[in-house]
């Protein structure tokens, strides 16, 4: 996470809030790990009081809105959310085998996280298309999200300006990564 520093810096600088920037790490444990996160928050921790020293005051931002829900509405709510966001319901071997990956999914990740609403879900796949165009080995995945940014209301331009990005601020693997799920998704998308 070297570059991670002056990345924080840059999305405060370009108008990001600290609330969002925070869901924004936090949301990203569930794609890159709980170390990972945390050491993003610590980092950001840092940015900010850095940033306060130095007189910059960054909007805070909103904080979520809404209770979330808990037991059979959660994983009804998540489930909503999974298939809205999915396209359909989500199945196949691997949730055959194993079944409570999916529940994980229902009812943390689709459930737990999409139903805060102090961050939009354009904004949460957008976030998630960069840290899986970041780690090799998930592309399949990479892919999927490439699909769902397009589901929750992103464009394919805008979706190609991420990998624009990808390829001035970070290595070329990354941004060759994106750029290779977009043009599959695009492709199977004319099909």
């Amino acid at each position: 996470m070297p570059n991670l520093n002056a990345a924080l810096n840059q999305g405060l600088d370009a108008g990001l809030t600290i609330s969002e920037t925070r869901e924004i790490l936090v949301q990203l444990y569930a794609y890159v790990g709980f170390p990972r996160s945390l050491n993003a928050l610590n980092e950001l921790m840092t940015v900010v009081q850095a940033r306060q020293q130095r007189g910059i005051e960054d909007a805070p931002g909103r904080e979520p809105s809404q209770a979330i829900p808990v037991g059979d509405e959660l994983l009804a709510a998540g489930t909503a959310n999974q298939t809205k966001i999915s396209g359909a319901p989500v199945k196949g071997p691997v949730f055959e085998f194993a079944p409570v990956i999916n529940q994980f999914l229902q009812t943390h990740l689709f459930g737990d996280i999409f139903e805060r609403d102090n961050l939009d879900w354009q904004s949460r796949e957008l976030a998630t298309v960069g840290a899986l165009a970041a780690t090799p080995g998930v592309e399949p995945q990479l892919r999927a999200h490439m699909a769902a940014s397009l589901r929750v209301g992103l464009s394919a331009a805008q979706l190609g300006e991420v990998t624009e990005q990808l390829k001035k601020h970070e290595d070329a693997q990354t941004a060759e990564r994106a750029n290779a799920a977009l043009k599959e998704v695009l492709a199977a998308s004319k099909k």
